[in-house]
């Protein structure tokens, strides 16, 4: 046979932004051999009319470093027509770790990452078969997964495997520096595609103390960058805090001539309009010839929280202390009258912070004592009641034992702005957060949505440079070196998917998490096939291969497969 797979009469969209034509594609050996034209037989066909046929979608913003380990199938991203990710980010990981240090990850990994230590325990256990960053890499290589995968070596994981629990006190020394910067050149030789770091406020480990990377001095990030750098490639991405933002990022762009892309910007970040200020400098360093690249949402950052884990409300002291107790003593601490008399002058409509008025827009999603009460506006729900909406959340958390569920819009909640930011050329979509804040969020479905939601209902975009945003524009931006595209010779990573209905469900709760754990889910509409590396993966909705089968996903070491 000429082709394993040919794919006819489709509406070929190539990923690069150009019109798309109707047109046939050959697939042999796990590439593309027929773009256009593809005469001849083949093993199997598929009739594409009626549906585009693009590169598959390049997620960069994933946290999958340990879901990985027990789901090689890395779902629901493959759902929605994603098959290559990036993990590692935000500085986070699970290698290098020492095995005395296992158990303190997957805590802070619960804590700020809103990842289930009963399903990392379960799933992970504490007999792991890797230590270094590169066994770690070859671990998840030898187990094979359905998509293909890129990491970051992350600044937390290096920082905690050389100073120990001081990792989170204190400032590193000159050696240990250095010893950091080692594993950072073993990382990158590797395969890493670069370094990540955080310093977000947001960012705690689970006994309340800034997580490791927090703590470091720009110093610090200057020489790991460095370090990065050396390999001849990389890029730099950073969760921004006070410590790390444009003056900083410029300066190690200029300093080692290499990509940063930052985490996140954000409608509202610090009132209306704000956007349009990091937007300007973004423009301003771009001019300058600096490649910085702030990392944009298509969704609303919708946090569906309870107050036994606040994670959207840790960034006001007020709650440091709820970090560092237990349940008991969180109950405690809201049934406190001054408590809640600063937590309502913290987040009072007229206070300039992302919280303000957090009540005034929040649903309580789960009442299990009144089922009536969900989806209902928690403010309407207090006025009728005669009490403050902050008080009733309060009342309702404690009275379940924290199984009252609220779904607070936190951030990019403004449709006007989210077009704005998406309309930039300079920004690149991202912020899945896939494998992460699992029982909080979902938006590993952001590629559906764009598609659907942006591209078709909105008309913000043509469908091709949807496509581009989603395919060409990130893996460049990462120097994952031939995906995102459809070209001859290259990886046949595929979608097929009917423009007319594409799109994302609302989201449902489902317990399929190792030890019976939560998470939210949204079902894919629209996409017809999805092919990894020449192999279909899913179809008509469900998957096409299973983890004993030979998963044909690749690790992408330094951006490209072996």
């Amino acid at each position: 046979m000429d082709y394993d797979l040919k794919i006819v009469g489709g509406t070929i969209v190539d990923g690069g932004g150009s019109q798309g034509y109707r047109g046939d594609l050959g697939i042999r050996d796990g590439r593309v051999v027929a773009l256009g034209e593809a005469r001849g037989e083949a093993t199997r066909s598929m009739d594409a009319g009626g549906l585009v046929v693009c590169p598959g979608f390049v997620d960069i913003h994933t946290h999958y470093d340990a879901q990985v380990l027990w789901d090689p199938m890395l779902t629901i991203s493959p759902w929605h027509g994603v098959t290559t990710a990036v993990m590692g980010n935000c500085g986070f990981g699970v290698a290098p770790m020492r095995p005395h240090d296992r158990q303190g990850i997957m805590r802070t990994l619960e804590k700020v990452e809103g990842m289930s230590y009963e399903a990392l325990e379960a799933g992970l256990g504490l007999d792991w078969p890797f230590e270094s960053f590169p066994d770690y890499l070859a671990t998840v290589e030898g187990r094979g997964t359905a998509i293909n995968l890129a990491a970051f070596i992350g600044h937390t994981p290096v920082r905690l495997y050389v100073m120990g629990a001081e990792a989170s006190e204190r400032e590193a020394t000159a050696r240990e520096v250095e010893a950091m910067a080692d594993i950072v050149r073993q990382a990158m030789a590797a395969g890493a595609i670069g370094f990540s770091t955080s310093q977000a406020a947001t960012h705690h480990a689970f006994d309340g103390r800034p997580i490791p990377s927090r703590l470091a001095a720009f110093s610090e990030v200057d020489a790991l960058v460095g370090a990065m750098a050396e390999s001849g490639g990389g890029i730099m991405q950073c969760t921004i805090g006070k410590k790390l933002f444009h003056d900083e990022m410029t300066e190690l762009a200029r300093r080692h001539k290499v990509p940063v892309t930052w985490t996140a910007l954000l409608s509202g970040m610090a009132g209306p309009g704000s956007h349009k200020r990091h937007l300007q400098r973004t423009a301003e360093q771009r001019a300058e010839g600096l490649n910085i690249v702030p990392q944009v949402a298509c969704r609303p950052i919708l946090f569906d929280f309870d107050f036994g884990e606040p994670f959207p409300f840790e960034m006001l002291p007020l709650f440091g202390d709820t970090m560092r107790t237990d349940r008991q003593g969180k109950k405690a601490i809201y049934r406190d009258d001054s408590f809640r008399r600063n937590f309502k002058a913290d987040t009072d409509p007229k206070v300039k912070n992302l919280l303000a008025d957090w009540a005034g827009r929040t649903m309580i999603s789960t009442a299990p004592a009144d089922r009536t009460l969900e989806e209902r506006p928690l403010a309407a729900v207090a006025a009728q009641r005669g009490i403050d909406p902050i008080d009733l959340a309060l009342d309702l958390s404690i009275d379940s034992d924290f199984a009252a569920r609220f779904r607070m819009p936190f951030l990019n909640f403004d449709h006007d702005e989210v077009g704005e930011l998406l309309a930039d050329d300079n920004t690149v979509v991202a912020l899945s957060d896939a494998g992460a804040h699992a029982s909080q969020l979902c938006d590993a479905c952001y590629a559906t949505h764009l598609l659907g939601h942006w591209s078709r209902d909105e008309g913000a975009m043509p469908l091709e440079k949807a496509v581009h945003m989603l395919t060409r524009k990130p893996a460049d931006l990462m120097g994952l070196k031939d995906r995102g595209r459809l070209a001859l010779g290259g990886p046949a990573d595929v979608v097929l998917f009917d423009p007319d209905s594409v799109g994302a469900s609302g989201l449902s709760r489902v317990h399929d998490l190792p030890a019976g754990q939560d998470r939210l889910v949204a079902q894919a509409m629209g996409i017809q096939a999805v092919i990894v590396n020449g192999t279909v993966i899913r179809e008509d909705g469900a998957d096409a291969v299973s983890p004993g089968d030979g998963l044909p996903g690749q690790m992408l070491r330094s951006g490209r497969a072996a």
